[in-house]
């Protein structure tokens, strides 16, 4: 998997000044100790789950670790936080070249759990779909 370096900065700053990381023996953290709106978001090439695999850490409280992240945060607060009620963009045309994406997406929004995965035709159709949700390039 590739992480934004500025992200795994952001991400950790955030961490340790909510005293989420401390000095001492390693322990296994609970998959969800970040505060607020969070999800951990993932785009494949393909649609087996093999190819190429971009992600990030999608923080919305305040908005950080990805490169739409504010854009990112309204359209899902705008659709409560479920990734398929964000509006469809209708005023965008795709080619039709094949060329699947697989999104993925795991974290917690006004405290209940979020899974979202879809293959979807092409990388433009995945964008008209979510929007900025999972525009990882920046």
């Amino acid at each position: 998997m590739t992480y934004f370096p500025r992200a795994a900065a952001a991400v950790g700053a955030l961490l340790a000044s909510a005293g989420l990381l401390a000095a001492g023996p390693a322990h296994a953290a609970p998959r969800d100790t970040f505060p607020g709106n969070w999800l951990h978001l993932t785009v494949t090439r393909g649609d087996s789950g093999s190819g190429v695999t971009r992600g990030t850490l999608l923080l919305c409280d305040p908005p950080l670790g990805h490169p739409h992240a504010a854009e990112a945060c309204a359209q899902l607060a705008a659709a409560g936080g479920d990734i398929a009620r964000i509006p469809h963009d209708t005023h965008v045309f795709c080619p039709m070249i094949y060329a699947p994406v697989t999104v993925h997406a795991r974290g917690r929004w006004n405290g209940r759990l979020v899974v979202y995965r879809q293959t979807y035709s092409s990388k433009c159709v995945m964008r008209t779909r979510t929007g900025s949700v999972f525009a990882l390039d920046g």
